[in-house]
């Protein structure tokens, strides 16, 4: 398909291209001294006519060590495609990628974070050195996902994101049911628990992933692409899209999302349309919204913290209390609920979701959207929500009340803030003796070797953004509770972050860390802690000059690394209460 505007201000015509002072384009006061770029863009393929288009970046963090990614050069080289149809020059480029459920457990896992940063660091530089006129950053595994919006917030880009789409789910030789990565570490706890014997643990091992795509609950991934596309920043419906048919090509319908976010960049860059004229506040609220009505991870609070803060829009961590006590939780999906995101994608996806809470006036319909249109107008013609099925619960019967999934809790043990996932459980107070471990590797080993009692409350310090560095995930140990069946039993107080794949009694992100003389660094083993979900606090029984001695005696550790990336980190990142930043 042509580009279908007119020919004085045709995408394809234009005379004010930022990449035109790359080329040097003729008229241009630079026309002759840029004439080695033109010569060295020639030798790879370009030509007169391509130095008149409007240049696009094309993020395509791949790499084929896993599942998440494995498709996104596929996936890149086709959008490459569609936006040379559309007018345009596009060029590929990678980035770094760590995938959580690969790394989980593991050092490798102080990565994960730090590569938000990495990746939108990556992009902005290709995007800026080059010049470019329009970009659209491809994502797969969790942090790729908010590193792919990072940039255009940052540095107010034209352009859009596109989610490579959510794994299907294996299935289990035994009984058919639906499996996923969640699975697996919940089958660790199982079969250490003496539940599970060697041959089920690997049938569901070798099951899990039938092939390419990022974890299929709604677990950090799927949820950010959820948020993302209520924030306006993707194209319509493209959040639940799967990956790859089960023969493992790429889904028709991921096909047809990259033609329509082709088109919509173009319309972008005619319009001239940035990244800050969408990413308002209103559109974070809608994606606040989405987030809670779906029970998504505790890392859309991190991650969207984030984006606001490049965006340049003011929003707190309270801000997510407030939207939580007005929208209910109708996702039934996994880690806590049944269903996984293709059986959303079945009943009308995002757009479905997003026109109930239009109607039921929880979102705001009149921002604006990558597509050049409102809200409003992308969910006209969006389905209704089918009756007969529990995959989304009804507003007027919800699966739980607002309220009743992300807590930001306050109190001794966490004065900044910290983020507590309920996901409906029926969770009123937790109190028993602190356990305390440096590290998430000391805690599993506890866990598995049937040291962790009921009513323990586990405190894994020393994980934070600063201290860990990195604020690693704690699914390993939060699995493993799960499938030694003390998940209702045995609450998980971390410094550290939680997967979108975890459950159970969790509080995370506690702020100030213990690396920054937080209150979680002070505690003593055997402490009674008190979680009180109604009152929203989390309380230390210690008396007060116990405890001003023991602030006295603390003296901050020393960095865990001297040079390299992870030093870095270490030096420049934010609190977790506001979105663990390094900028």
């Amino acid at each position: 398909m042509s580009c279908d505007c007119s020919k004085k201000s045709c995408c394809k015509n234009s005379t004010s291209l930022r990449s035109a002072t790359l080329v040097g384009t003729k008229g241009s006061d630079d026309w002759a001294r840029r004439a080695p770029a033109r010569a060295m863009m020639r030798a790879v393929g370009y030509t007169d006519s391509d130095f008149k288009k409007p240049l696009i970046t094309i993020a395509a963090p791949h790499t084929d060590i896993t599942p998440c990614n494995a498709h996104i050069r596929q996936l890149g080289d086709a959008l490459e495609y569609e936006v040379n149809k559309f007018g345009g020059k596009g060029f590929v480029f990678g980035t770094p990628v760590v995938t959580d459920g690969e790394t989980m457990g593991t050092e490798g896992m102080k990565y994960s974070l730090v590569s938000r940063e990495l990746i939108a660091d990556c992009i902005e530089t290709m995007h800026e050195a080059y010049l470019a006129d329009g970009i659209i950053t491809l994502s797969g595994c969790d942090k790729t996902i908010p590193a792919a919006l990072i940039p255009l917030a940052r540095r107010n880009m034209i352009g859009l994101t596109l989610y490579g789409g959510s794994i299907l789910p294996g299935v289990s030789p035994n009984d058919g049911r639906d499996l996923n990565i969640v699975s697996v570490f919940e089958a660790v706890g199982k079969k250490s628990a003496g539940k599970m014997n060697d041959k089920e643990f690997d049938e569901v091992e070798k099951n899990a992933c039938p092939g390419c795509g990022a974890c299929g609950g709604m677990y950090t991934a799927n949820t950010m692409a959820s948020a993302i596309e209520a924030m306006g920043m993707s194209i319509t419906g493209s959040a639940s899209h799967p990956a790859v048919d089960r023969s493992n090509r790429i889904n028709p319908k991921k096909r047809e999302d990259l033609l329509n976010s082709a088109r919509s960049l173009m319309h972008l860059i005619k319009k001239g349309i940035r990244a800050r004229d969408i990413m308002t506040r209103k559109a974070f609220e809608n994606a606040i919204t989405v987030v809670l009505a779906l029970g998504g991870s505790t890392n859309a609070v991190l991650h969207i913290l984030s984006l606001a803060h490049e965006a340049d829009v003011a929003l707190t961590i309270d801000d997510f209390q407030a939207l939580s006590q007005k929208v209910p939780l109708i996702g039934n999906f996994s880690p806590y609920g049944t269903y996984m995101m293709e059986h959303l994608d079945e009943i009308g996806g995002i757009p479905m979701v997003m026109k109930m809470l239009l109607e039921g006036g929880l979102i705001h319909g009149d921002c604006l959207t990558v597509t050049g249109q409102t809200i409003a107008e992308n969910l006209a013609d969006a389905p209704k929500r089918p009756d007969n099925q529990d995959v989304i619960y009804s507003l007027e019967k919800p699966l739980a009340p607002a309220g009743r999934h992300i807590i930001i809790m306050r109190g001794d043990l966490c004065p900044e803030g910290a983020v507590m996932k309920l996901s409906g459980k029926e969770v009123d107070k937790h109190e028993g003796p602190a356990r305390i471990f440096e590290s998430e590797e000391d805690c599993l080993d506890a866990i598995l070797g049937g040291k962790i009692k009921k009513k323990d409350v586990i405190i894994i310090r020393s994980e934070g953004p600063k201290g860990g560095p990195g604020m690693r995930e704690m699914l390993s140990p939060s699995a493993a509770l799960m499938g030694a069946g003390l998940g209702a039993d045995v609450a998980l107080i971390t410094d550290g972050r939680f997967s979108g794949g975890t459950h159970g009694i969790m509080v995370g992100h506690v702020a100030p860390e213990a690396h920054d003389g937080g209150p979680i660094g002070l505690l003593h083993e055997g402490d009674i802690i008190t979680i009180n979900v109604p009152e929203k606090i989390i309380t230390i029984d210690v008396g007060k000059n116990e405890w001003a001695s023991r602030k006295k005696s603390w003296k901050q550790p020393k960095p865990r690394y001297k040079r390299g990336v992870l030093a870095k980190y270490a030096r420049l990142v934010s609190s977790a209460s506001t979105g663990a930043v390094t900028s």
